[in-house]
């Protein structure tokens, strides 16, 4: 009996959409994986040598997905004795205030007139963003752009030394689509401005549920879930991964002043210090 013409198209349908996904995991994987997982002892080591320095940092971005989670590294490590919340907004913690956190409300149309915020930091963290669809192509640049880099010229002229940034794969100042564009310009902007470290994240589909999601957003992140659940991907990670990893590579000492870690390396780097 053959199959009817429904049920053949159906099948070719999805045998080309296999082929396809295929390709682009392909296409995308990242292309030298770095082996993290012997620094774990490293890690450990300058953990403590970290903590003992006294060090300050900020972080840009604390009401978002990937910048909560990271705060709640940062203040579950201890290896900064103040962090500084710099945002549009005073945020509000349950349970007991820590002591070591500072917030300052600031005007990032007005920047400039804040500078003193971004002033005795030794490390700054950026996970600030917004998308085209909620804030349109203008306010997608004035965020991911305009505040993100002048933010980066602020705590470099107040002496922080290094800068970490996340980002997104597929990053390209010459791309033409506006959102990777815009994604690599900022990083070729920050890393002109000669930081003594400079560390970019590109993750791909953070796997988070969001209070604000699209159906598109949500079955991507149900998709490449499940596939990371079997088996690794270069095309997704969570965002605790992401949060981990910014917070380790921190004590790491590279050799390159400018260093891209691409989904595969931030998910190695993020499973060091799992507790």
């Amino acid at each position: 009996m053959k199959p009817g013409p429904t049920l053949t198209k159906v099948t070719g349908l999805v045998t080309v959409l296999i082929v396809v996904l295929a390709a682009v995991l392909y296409y995308l994987e990242d292309p030298d994986p770095v082996p993290f997982s012997s620094m774990a002892e490293e890690v450990i080591t300058a953990e403590e040598n970290f903590r003992q320095q006294n060090k300050s940092c900020f972080v840009l971005g604390a009401s978002g997905e990937t910048g909560s989670r990271l705060l709640e590294e940062l203040l579950e490590r201890n290896i900064f004795s103040k962090i500084t919340l710099i945002g549009r907004r005073q945020l509000t913690f349950e349970g007991k205030a820590n002591e070591n956190l500072m917030q300052e409300v600031v005007d990032f149309e007005k920047l400039e007139d804040y500078a003193a915020a971004f002033s005795g930091h030794d490390v700054g963290y950026c996970c600030l963003g917004t998308t085209k669809a909620k804030a349109g192509a203008e306010g997608f640049i004035r965020v991911d752009h305009d505040y993100v880099l002048k933010s980066a010229e602020l705590a470099k002229a107040a002496g922080c030394t290094q800068f970490h940034l996340e980002s997104s794969k597929g990053a390209d100042k010459s791309s033409s689509f506006l959102y990777l564009k815009v994604k690599g310009q900022v990083e070729a902007e920050i890393e002109a401005l000669g930081f003594d470290r400079f560390a970019i994240y590109r993750p791909g589909v953070l796997l988070v549920d969001r209070q604000e999601s699209r159906p598109g957003e949500w079955l991507a992140r149900k998709f490449f879930g499940a596939i990371s659940s079997v088996s690794s991907t270069s095309m997704a990670i969570s965002i605790h991964e992401v949060a981990k990893a910014m917070v380790s590579n921190s004590l790491l000492q590279p050799q390159q002043k400018t260093e891209i870690l691409e989904n595969n390396a931030i998910a190695s780097l993020g499973k060091i210090l799992r507790k």
